[in-house]
């Protein structure tokens, strides 16, 4: 007789919230869709990210002197305490204030951020790590390949626009990566990550993480849990966006 595997276990851990002022150290064009911005000040003293999947806000200057800024959620995609340097990938998808910013911005500019609010640490074994989504979600996947311990499983199915897109990650897990080509008008299309996996073994242990446009994320848990029957237990998927809805974000778990 099998014996399922028992989930693994979940910590929610709250951060202090306070907004810092930083400045812009290096903004770099990583890829043709994704762009490396390094901020950095004495205000990210104390600043603290314990998983690969936080937020924090970002507070995008529009308009002209007082004018209210507006409000993002960006991962963090990597932090040096030593530097004091706070690293955000920004993908170039739709058009909307951070895009324009991204797009715009120069080192010695400054940006307000807040957050983040808490982390969600798992905290108990896995197995088998499977990792799914787009643009948005690979500074939260590059981010989980790069701190995963030694020796740890981990596969990624990463939907981008095409080969240039592609990211490679320094880690010390078993990591394979496998990549799904499609245009960016059609990234909020289901069809080019679910084709992919169909075909792709569950293996007992495996927790699939998934962050995308939110009918994408929604199609992909829908197939693992009624098709492929899947333990809910080993599943978390969000979305990151919601494609004509501005600042908009979906949780299914």
């Amino acid at each position: 007789m099998t014996i399922a595997l028992t989930p693994p276990a979940t910590t929610r851990l709250r951060h202090e919230i306070r907004r810092r002022i930083l400045t812009v150290q290096q903004v770099q064009a990583l890829t043709p869709h994704m762009i490396r911005i390094s901020l950095t000040g004495e205000d990210l003293d104390g600043f603290t990210s314990l998983s690969p999947d936080d937020h924090i806000k970002l507070f995008v200057p529009v308009g002209g002197p007082g004018a209210e800024p507006e409000m993002r959620d960006y991962t963090p995609r990597s932090y040096d305490a030593a530097t004091r340097t706070l690293t955000i990938d920004f993908a170039v998808h739709e058009a909307g204030p951070a895009t324009a910013w991204a797009l715009s911005v120069q080192p010695g500019d400054w940006v307000q951020v807040a957050g983040p609010r808490g982390s969600q640490v798992v905290t108990g074994p896995v197995p088998h790590w499977l990792l799914i989504g787009d643009e948005t979600a690979l500074p939260a996947i590059g981010r989980r390949i790069e701190e995963a311990a030694p020796g740890a499983k981990i596969t990624s199915l990463v939907a981008v626009p095409g080969p240039q897109d592609e990211q490679r990650f320094f880690s010390d897990a078993d990591v394979s990566m496998l990549w799904v080509h499609r245009p960016v008008d059609q990234a909020a299309d289901p069809a080019p990550l679910l084709n992919a996996l169909r075909d792709m073994p569950l293996p007992e242990g495996t927790f699939v993480w998934i962050a995308a446009e939110a009918q994408v994320a929604r199609a992909l848990r829908t197939h693992l849990l009624e098709e492929r029957g899947h333990p809910l237990g080993w599943l978390k998927a969000s979305g990151y966006w919601v494609h004509g809805k501005a600042n908009t974000t979906e949780k299914f778990d």
